[in-house]
């Protein structure tokens, strides 16, 4: 069973005892719904599972009276044989996206000692307007997403204290020992084609069958195109698929911005920018903004036209390009043959980029910019807003020189910097420098 920090998080919130119902948000087939079972199983007593997509008929309970007294009596009698323990039951709301009057209800569920609520849904960002009335107040939120790499590394083996070992030299002040540091890299590009979509990682551990694993990929991505097809307005549907279908090629150009251009000839922000939003608010791609000034705060500097897509989960990028490209990736950890590989050729500083900025948005960073001057002398890949101020994150497929960072940081307002490349620890001046698998504790 793969472990998810989910379900601490989760035990965590019952413990608290001024806890609301809970939603748990995130893109399709990240372990949601396997989360709180693995949670549920040792929390209640008792538990009520509505799946609003697999029982249409459960949307009922929810028509008419939404107090607490009705709703439970509804679901109660339409599972008579779950035993009913107040105080120590839990009510799981499953793709609670296609019932929007079982998020209204949660107001009115809110505060009843007799029951704890977990509603679970997909693009919800995209639900408030068929919500009745929102329970702005009245409910708790946890994001999920596909596993990290901290996760990865659980499922293949790494125990906790092998990782801590690791975690300790975050700082960049000492070189970590090669061996350890090579292992760290092998695991990191089986990450890389991997990613960390939990029936992938059911499939390619333990034996690693890369094979296996990249059929489970390839259906999930079409699942991904069957949804828009599903969720999305019709007017937009095409639009969206094209849009998503297009961020591969997106990556292979020298300039990853993202061009409307590239989906279709001739294409414009007024045809596609409403399918490009839908995209982010099903969480299937996160987006970054280039800004016109390294300076806080980058908000206020957004060049909002000039934006580049990723997929929020690594393995739904690499799985678009040909089975070659995985082998010219593995050849480095001698788990496959060296293969030649046009695309990774034009394609790789993208591909560690989407790697890099999954990676930050797994460990809570939403809000991510870059930065390119006009003539494309300086590019900065990422960068982040702290208590020090603005913070430059340059990331190298390789071991290349850090040329933009070290232009960047010869501003005095910038305190430090950070270079993530395929090489070990360093710092030089302001500049920080750390293994690309140190993104994990960033």
């Amino acid at each position: 069973m793969l472990k998810r920090k989910a379900i601490d998080l989760l035990s965590q919130w019952k413990a608290r005892d001024d806890r609301k119902p809970l939603i748990v948000e995130g893109a399709r087939q990240v372990g949601k719904t396997f989360a709180v079972r693995a949670f549920a199983v040792d929390a209640y007593a008792s538990v009520y599972e509505l799946n609003f997509l697999e029982n249409a008929g459960l949307r009922h309970i929810f028509e008419g009276s939404l107090s607490a007294n009705d709703v439970l009596a509804g679901i109660r009698l339409n599972f008579p044989e779950t035993a009913y323990r107040p105080g120590n039951t839990l009510i799981f709301l499953d793709e609670v996206q296609a019932c929007p009057q079982a998020v209204t209800a949660l107001k009115f569920l809110a505060g009843d000692a007799r029951f704890d609520v977990i509603a679970s849904g997909s693009a919800l960002g995209m639900l408030h307007g068929q919500v009745s009335s929102w329970p702005v107040g009245q409910v708790e939120y946890l994001h999920m997403h596909a596993l990290d790499f901290e996760e990865f590394l659980w499922a293949a083996g790494v125990d906790g204290e092998i990782i801590d070992t690791v975690r300790a030299y975050r700082m960049g002040e000492a070189q970590i020992p090669w061996a350890i540091h090579e292992a760290m890299m092998k695991y990191l590009r089986q990450y890389l084609v991997i990613g960390g979509m939990p029936d992938v990682l059911n499939a390619f551990f333990p034996e690693r069958d890369y094979v296996a694993a990249d059929a489970v990929q390839r259906r999930i991505y079409r699942d991904y195109v069957a949804d828009i097809a599903h969720y999305a307005e019709p007017e937009i549907r095409l639009k969206a698929q094209k849009c998503w279908q297009s961020i591969p090629l997106q990556l292979t150009k020298e300039n990853h911005k993202f061009q409307y251009a590239t989906v279709e000839h001739r294409g414009t922000a007024k045809k596609f920018g409403s399918s490009v939003d839908w995209l982010l608010g099903a969480e299937m791609a996160g987006k970054l903004v280039n800004v016109s000034k390294v300076e806080y705060p980058l908000k206020a500097f957004e060049l909002e036209d000039q934006f580049r897509l990723y997929p929020t989960d690594i393995g739904l990028l690499i799985c678009t390009y040909d089975f070659s490209l995985k082998r010219a990736l593995l050849a480095e950890n001698g788990d496959m043959t060296q293969t030649e590989s046009i695309v990774l050729k034009t394609a790789k500083g993208g591909i560690y980029e989407a790697l890099a900025a999954e990676m930050l948005w797994k460990r809570g960073m939403e809000d991510l910019h870059f930065y390119r001057n006009t003539p494309g002398t300086v590019e900065i890949e990422f960068l982040l807003e702290g208590a020090d101020g603005v913070i430059p994150v340059e990331v190298k497929a390789g071991n290349n020189k850090a040329r933009s960072l070290n232009t960047i940081l010869q501003d005095g307002n910038i305190v430090r910097g950070y270079k993530f490349a395929d090489q070990n620890s360093g710092v030089a001046g302001k500049k920080i420098t750390l293994p690309l698998y140190m993104l994990m504790f960033f």
